[in-house]
């Protein structure tokens, strides 16, 4: 605090000095919880008047009782009031001859009439009852006649003009006239040397960059101070105090403004006892300041628990939040107690229902609003002035806990010390939310230069650690204030916000947080180093290079982007589970600004899944794709007779219509998924805007699913909001591959299988390479040995294969495993890109082309037969140094995803009866496409708040990258089968 030149103390106060700095001393670093009892002047007895100053009732002396006001002590009826010092009065009785108490109380006299119920001389209408002589001597009995108003009888006529009076207390010596080198200043006289009158009346409006002599404080800066210091005036301390806050509690090295002088007055006081028992309660001062000790705030904030359990249901359920405030005029004078709510700190306007919102514990309150500067001057001519305490209840014994107020613009020496660390906050109490009256210059009727208004208080409650019965510390109030320059009144607004939040330490969450994804990222890499050995193993290729790196980077990256969404979905359905079934509170909400890590998160785990989108995308549209037409050429009889008479048999053409239509039915399948994606969307969309479901997002404690409109909104918790909409996109997708998987597979329609039976009936065979030298084989080779067939025929071969009267269709004898998983030999390979440099060679540029159709469908035919020879004669073992053998795989390899056994000499056909091949398709990827639909709609949601709004988009995206996939699938089918785009519908 500033420091100023303080009264000389005289020697019998030292004593008592040292015991009270000893204990405020040990106070401080004990940092004990100041809880006061709570009292109103309604609560004080007969006897006893409130101090507006210790905010608690104190006993009237002998022969005394307490005012109409009940703010002080009055004599009681037929006493004479004696002055015995500054502060405190005698009552003597009147004497028997002299009966009635003159009008100013301090003298008897004889009535020339009747007394009246209050002991004193009543006069005729129209008198003007005179108790002393015309040199102000009291009479010995009253006269009812025009006051004498001729000094030294030291009365005076009131502003009425109604009644003599005696002088103001500090004018009494030897008349009523303040003569030098005595000071007058508000009404009082001063005694000179008391307090210098050099005062600073200028009010600094920092924002503004600019100071303004303030008429108020010109006005009553030095009469309130100086009434304050020598006559511990109790209202004008009060005052004194008021305008040290209408500075903004600021300090700095002139000690003569309002805050410098109440520290002046304040450090005098330290020889007096405290108030309250409260070390910087100073006794006749109001509470402005806790100390300005380094690390003071940590220690009123988070050393004690309130003594209040919080509960949100159950029997001993508790969300009250009481706020009650004492408020002071800007005069210093006490006016009541109120709760604190609409009408005072809250500004906007709104119904009863939704500003009592804000007192409910656990419900993120937040209200802002505009307000015409025209509307603030009509409304708040003066500033009132609040003392805000937290009431603990306690019935008759009922306790207030003083609530800390952080000034978020105050200053110390220039420094804006409340919006540095905790352990440099200055922690004040009393507060305002609009004054106009302190930026008036030329006088306190003028329009304000500049108005000062609370542009945002906020409540804080921080939750107690490891807390299981919903204790909380000692919340905190900041007020944020705004100094507005006037201009237009008319034109001119000033937003302002009220809110009540509740935080609670998440260092310890967020430490656990980073330790799952640090733990879950290292198993990641581990099995990203896996998927990059099998796809070296899959391709032939021992080198390390540039493009290993990548394939590892892309694999990590869809790893990674699983271990970020695993625990961004965890984190934010433990938070809507914890926190809106939880009874007595022990989890609070993240702040917004604690979410920011988490949307970090959310962010990663949406681009890396998209790059693993993209990666299998283009992975599926570049596959190698061959149909081998295991069809051969049946014979038959030709009419034209030879010489010798013998008819020629000539083999019919294979028909091309069987590879077509496996060919379509593949281009078909390739976008097939396991859910419904339009039933998915629109099923989210009922819960979250139908049922309601969006409702449990809120930043409150109730699982409510429909809310009146006439409650207050909360608004959403990024968390909840996530974790929500993520849980219950996969819980309905998660449902739809039940579904799919275990009824409309096996009772309706399994599109997968489908295809290998009708690979079977068309006696053609698929050989798909997803790697160069890895792939899968479906086996589709007839047992009838021909498809090409009438539909009796065909209808014939169906019954026999039914009745089991051929053989199976499995590629092994005896076998019906028609699907494998193939790792081929890269002398295999080879031959097999051979193949196709040739094909593609014919299929060059035009100008090394034949330009007739003819000669284009000949060559193309030529590539179809020789690759589809080749590829057969593979199938039945008719190349020993290309042969193959058949085999199972571990389970350890199903699980890794890698064939430990390389093919070195032979290729090898793992038995697949779990179709693996649907791997190449958008059905075998269904987990990859159902994060990634998840995280993009979790991600726009977040992005624009608005669930309509994510799931159209979500539409859309799954529209486009359907059709990319099937266009580009599409043009990869034609290329690598040699079947004419044209045959594909």
């Amino acid at each position: 605090m500033a420091t100023g030149t303080l009264p000389s103390v005289v020697s019998r106060y030292k004593v008592a000095i040292i015991t009270l700095f000893l204990s405020v001393y040990i106070d401080v670093f004990d940092c004990q919880q100041f809880v006061i009892p709570f009292k109103s002047p309604s609560d004080c007895s007969g006897d006893e008047f409130f101090d507006i100053s210790s905010l608690s009732c104190v006993s009237c002396g002998s022969n005394q009782l307490r005012s109409t006001t009940g703010l002080s002590c009055i004599c009681k009826t037929g006493y004479q009031t004696l002055i015995t010092d500054k502060t405190s009065i005698t009552c003597q009785q009147c004497p028997t001859d002299k009966p009635a108490v003159i009008t100013d109380g301090f003298g008897c006299v004889r009535c020339p009439g009747s007394l009246s119920d209050e002991g004193k001389c009543q006069c005729p209408p129209g008198n003007i009852l005179v108790e002393r002589d015309t040199n102000g001597n009291l009479l010995d009995e009253a006269m009812c006649e025009i006051c004498n108003g001729n000094t030294p009888g030291l009365t005076v006529p009131n502003y009425s003009g109604d009644k003599c009076e005696r002088c103001q207390d500090s004018f009494i010596n030897s008349s009523c006239v303040c003569n030098p080198p005595n000071v007058l200043a508000g009404g009082l006289c001063f005694p000179s040397g008391s307090l210098s009158t050099n005062v600073n009346p200028s009010v600094n409006y920092a924002q503004l960059k600019f100071s303004v002599q303030s008429a108020w404080f010109v006005k009553n800066l030095y009469s309130s101070s100086a009434a304050c210091l020598v006559f511990s005036n109790l209202t004008a301390c009060q005052a004194l105090g008021n305008m040290c806050v209408m500075n903004m509690h600021s300090f700095s090295s002139v000690s003569t403004d309002a805050c410098g002088l109440f520290n002046t007055i304040f450090r005098s006081r330290a020889a007096l006892s405290s108030t309250q028992d409260i070390s910087y309660w100073r006794v006749n001062l109001p509470w402005l300041y806790y100390g300005d000790e380094p690390g003071l705030a940590g220690r009123v904030l988070q050393t004690d628990p309130v003594p209040i359990k919080f509960s949100f249901r159950g029997r001993n359920k508790n969300t009250d939040i009481r706020l009650l405030a004492a408020v002071y005029n800007v005069r210093g004078e006490f006016l009541r107690w109120e709760q604190v709510g609409a009408g005072n700190l809250q500004l906007c306007p709104g119904t009863t229902s939704k500003q009592s919102a804000a007192f409910s514990f656990g419900t993120a309150y937040q209200e802002s609003c505009d307000l015409s500067v025209a509307d603030l001057l009509d409304a708040h001519p003066e500033p009132l002035f609040y003392d805000v305490f937290l009431d603990l209840g306690g019935g008759e014994n009922r306790k207030l806990l003083p609530l800390p107020t952080l000034v978020y613009n105050q200053q110390y020496n220039g420094r804006l010390i409340n919006q540095e660390s905790m352990k440099n906050w200055y922690l004040s109490r009393r507060m305002f939310v609009v004054d106009t009256l302190s930026g008036r210059e030329k006088s306190t009727s003028s329009l304000p230069k500049v108005i000062r208004v609370a542009s945002s208080v906020k409540i804080s409650f921080q939750l107690v650690p490891r807390t299981q019965d919903g204790q909380v510390f000692p919340p905190l109030m900041t007020v944020t204030y705004r100094d507005v320059q006037i201009t237009d009144i008319n034109a001119q607004t000033v937003t302002t916000t009220f809110a009540v939040e509740y935080e609670m330490d998440q260092n310890e969450a967020r430490i656990k947080t980073d330790t799952a994804i640090g733990v879950m990222a290292g198993v990641a890499l581990i099995y990203s180093l896996l998927k990059t050995v099998s796809w070296k193993r899959r391709i032939a290729s021992p080198l390390i290079d540039a493009e290993t790196l990548l394939k590892f980077l892309i694999f990590y990256a869809g790893d990674l982007a699983n271990v970020f969404f695993a625990v961004t979905v965890g984190t934010g359905l433990y938070w809507l589970i914890f926190y809106k079934a939880q009874q007595f509170v022990s989890v609070l909400l993240p702040l917004p600004a604690q979410e920011e890590q988490f949307v970090t998160y959310v962010g990663c785990a949406f681009a890396l899944k998209a790059v693993q989108f993209l990666h299998k995308l283009f992975m599926q549209v570049s596959i190698d794709v061959f149909f081998i037409d295991w069809e051969r050429p049946r014979c038959k009889a030709n009419r034209t007779v030879q010489a010798a008479g013998e008819p020629k048999r000539n083999p019919s053409p294979v028909s091309i219509w069987r590879t077509y239509f496996v060919a379509n039915e593949w281009n078909e399948i390739q976008t097939i998924r396991k859910i419904s994606p339009t039933f998915q969307i629109m099923a989210v969309l009922f819960f979250l805007e139908v049922l309601g479901f969006s409702n449990l997002a809120l930043r409150d404690p109730w699982p409510i699913l429909q809310r009146s409109s006439q409650e207050y909104t909360p608004s959403y918790s990024i968390m909840l909001r996530y974790g929500l909409s993520s849980t219950l996109w996969l819980c309905i997708g998660f449902l739809q591959v039940i579904f799919f998987t275990v009824f409309h597979e096996h009772f309706i329609e399994d599109k997968i299988r489908q295809f290998v039976d009708l690979c079977s009936i068309s006696n053609i065979s698929v050989l798909l390479l997803s790697h160069r030298c890895f792939g899968y084989y479906i086996h589709g080779r007839s047992v009838h040995g021909h498809a090409d067939t009438n539909m009796e025929e065909m209808n014939n071969n169906l019954n026999r294969e039914s009745e089991s009267l051929c053989g199976q269709r499995g590629l092994l004898p005896n076998s019906d495993t028609q699907t494998f998983q193939v790792s081929l030999t890269n002398r295999l390979r080879l031959q097999y890109d051979r193949i196709r440099e040739q094909i593609g060679r014919r299929n060059g540029p035009s100008r090394l082309m034949d330009t007739s159709s003819a000669n284009q469908f000949e060559q193309r035919a030529r590539g179809y037969q020789t690759m589809n020879h080749f590829l057969g004669s593979v199938i039945d073992h008719a190349h020993p140094d290309m042969d193959y053998i058949v085999r199972d795989k571990l389970m350890f390899e199903r699980v890794i995803g890698m064939e430990f056994l390389e093919p070195s000499e032979k290729s090898i056909f793992y038995n697949d009866e779990a179709h693996t091949f649907s791997d190449v398709l958008f059905y075998g990827n269904e987990a990859t496409l159902l994060i990634f639909d998840t995280l993009f709609f979790c991600v726009v949601d977040l992005a624009s708040q608005s669930f309509v709004l994510a799931a159209v988009l979500t539409c859309v995206q799954q529209i486009i990258f359907r059709l990319i996939r099937n266009t580009l699938g599409r043009k990869n089918l034609v290329n690598k089968t040699l079947v004419d785009e044209r045959f594909l519908i």
